[in-house]
């Protein structure tokens, strides 16, 4: 029986609301792009700081089967066109960005391993 595939977008919570707002939903066109029949259902929208949220998408790469992980590093603020953002990622080492989110679809059981004990965004 295949595992139920969840959804969780992990964010910086010092962000302003707005920026929030923007970085779920560029978050949430990326993981939708790969797992369009998730669109429209809801999904927990957590916090953790910079430095978990990188830590935990680096876990997250090491993953495999269907899974998808979206990180929103803050350089990608400065972009204004998807064309801009995707010349200028290959270029950047995740390594060195501060990112202020991050998104995963996958397997129920992989998703719970991530997150954890994470708090809602609120």
């Amino acid at each position: 029986m295949a595992d139920t595939l969840r959804v969780a977008i992990i964010l910086n919570p010092e962000l302003p609301h707005g920026l929030l707002a923007n970085t779920a939903g560029v978050i949430g066109i990326g993981l939708a792009a790969k797992f369009p029949m998730l669109a429209g259902h809801s999904l927990p929208i957590l916090q953790a700081t910079p430095d978990h949220i990188k830590a935990l998408m680096f876990k997250a790469l090491e993953a495999k089967g269907e899974c998808s992980v979206v990180p929103f590093p803050v350089f990608a603020r400065t972009m204004h066109t998807f064309e801009e953002y995707e010349q200028a990622f290959p270029l950047r080492d995740l390594y060195d960005e501060v990112l202020d989110g991050v998104g995963f679809v996958g397997p129920e059981k992989w998703i719970k391993s991530l997150i954890g004990n994470l708090k809602l965004l609120r």
